[in-house]
């Protein structure tokens, strides 16, 4: 399937200051998949090495030898190495000692040669006295399929085009499209075996049925990785999403995990969850002025869970109550809508985001990000019938800005405020 981040590949291929890149991701987003496309379309042969319960890779990373490494690489996957022919891909290389390291022996040494690597949990499962080569690799993020990637696994690049460019008449024409396709995408979310599932047999149940197997190799990732003490309170605060993003303004309460519960006990279970790429935080601004980390208020945040399928089959929403109801986009607005929204802003690398409520709570803005020297404030309604009384009383307090809501009705701009539709969340922003 099309993935964008193949542009930003092929911009690393290229780059003069290249350096050894590692690709992150949570587990099951398409990783291995993508680097083993990338290596078959740009370049003339791939050595690929999967590092997981495997004895002679593991003695592979015995030394810091680049040439004996090279030598071996190439025993073990029957590829010739050659400098700007061969892209060199190892896999799960959390699995192996020193894997990570190596990649500073590279850098310094061995430029020349494209080489990746990939893995689940890497954010966390460094090996004892093992350190990360920092300052001497490249980062790529990979996440679930963005709405626009699953509208053209549906077969409609045409209709991707028109919100990459911004088209709204056009957009607004083909609006019930989108809307069908966006009842879709809440169902079947952005994971790749997912989507595949769902193109090849047009099967709800099957969808479900794999996406709960996601989410209990997720639960499994947790108790064979995190530490024993803290298995428990993971799965307290994974669980418990659903509940709190149903919550009136979303915010994550402690108390609900178990009567008495602080942050202190759960602070290293949320960052768990966040270093594997399970969840995303959205932390709360008190003042929307640049840079807005600096108005930053870490004991108020928001948990979103990395993909909208996931949280609706987390959720046990019935399909028929998102692919059928006529009230979809309203009964479910507050989890699902944000949640969506959330997952569309992450497919931009230059973002920074949050959240906006004042000290009485009176007054929220669902997100406020900062692009560059710009500071947008984001308001997401799941329906047509709009009212932005928060929205408009901030633009009053904070003249210099100007509004952004997400809804379902089409393009329209105003004085203070431009309305975007929901299935343009992604392309908005670019």
């Amino acid at each position: 399937m099309k993935r964008d981040i193949i542009k930003n590949l092929r911009a690393w291929k290229d780059a003069k200051d290249r350096k050894p890149l590692v690709l992150l991701g949570a587990r099951q987003v398409g990783k291995t998949y993508i680097l083993k496309a990338f290596g078959k379309s740009d370049f003339k042969s791939v050595a690929y090495l999967n590092c997981d319960n495997n004895e002679d890779v593991k003695m592979l990373f015995r030394d810091y030898d680049i040439n004996r490494i090279l030598r071996n690489i190439s025993a073990l996957t029957g590829v010739e190495i050659i400098a700007g022919e061969t892209f060199i891909i190892l896999d799960e290389i959390q699995e192996v000692e020193q894997g990570l390291g190596v990649l500073k022996y590279f850098c310094e040494e061995a430029p020349q040669y494209h080489i990746a690597v990939a893995g689940s949990l890497l954010g966390i499962t460094l090996h004892p006295q093992t350190s990360f080569p920092v300052g001497k690799v490249d980062f790529l993020q990979l996440n679930p399929m963005s709405f626009s990637e699953f509208i053209v696994a549906m077969g409609k690049q045409s209709a991707a085009d028109l919100l990459l460019e911004k088209d709204w008449d056009s957009i607004n024409i083909l609006r019930n499209t989108y809307t069908e396709l966006l009842r879709q995408y809440y169902f079947v979310g952005g994971m790749p075996e997912v989507v595949k599932t769902y193109l090849d047999h047009n099967d709800v149940w099957k969808v479900r049925d794999l996406q709960l197997k996601l989410l209990q190799a997720y639960k499994n990732d947790i108790s064979k990785h995190a530490s024993p003490e803290q298995v428990k309170r993971i799965n307290m605060v994974w669980d418990s999403i659903p509940a709190q993003l149903s919550r009136e303004n979303r915010k994550f309460i402690y108390g609900a995990l178990r009567k008495g519960a602080r942050a202190n006990d759960f602070e290293l279970a949320i960052q768990w969850l966040c270093d594997a790429g399970l969840v995303h935080k959205v932390t709360r601004i008190q003042k929307p002025t640049l840079p807005l980390k600096f108005h930053e208020d870490f004991n108020a945040f928001k948990l979103y869970l990395l993909d909208c399928g996931l949280l609706t089959a987390m959720a046990n929403v019935p399909p028929k109550e998102i692919l059928v109801s006529d009230n979809i986009f309203e009964e479910f607005k507050g989890a699902f809508t944000e949640n969506y929204v959330l997952q569309q802003l992450k497919t931009h690398s230059n973002l920074s985001i949050y959240y906006f409520s004042n000290n009485t709570s009176t007054q929220e803005i669902d997100f406020i990000v900062q692009k560059d020297s710009d500071i947008l404030p984001i308001e997401v309604k799941a329906e047509e019938n709009l009212r932005s009384k928060s929205l408009r009383q901030f633009i009053i307090d904070n003249p210099s800005l100007k509004g952004i809501r997400f809804s379902m009705s089409p393009y329209r701009e105003q004085d203070w405020m431009i309305n975007v539709p929901l299935y343009a969340a992604e392309h908005y922003l670019k």
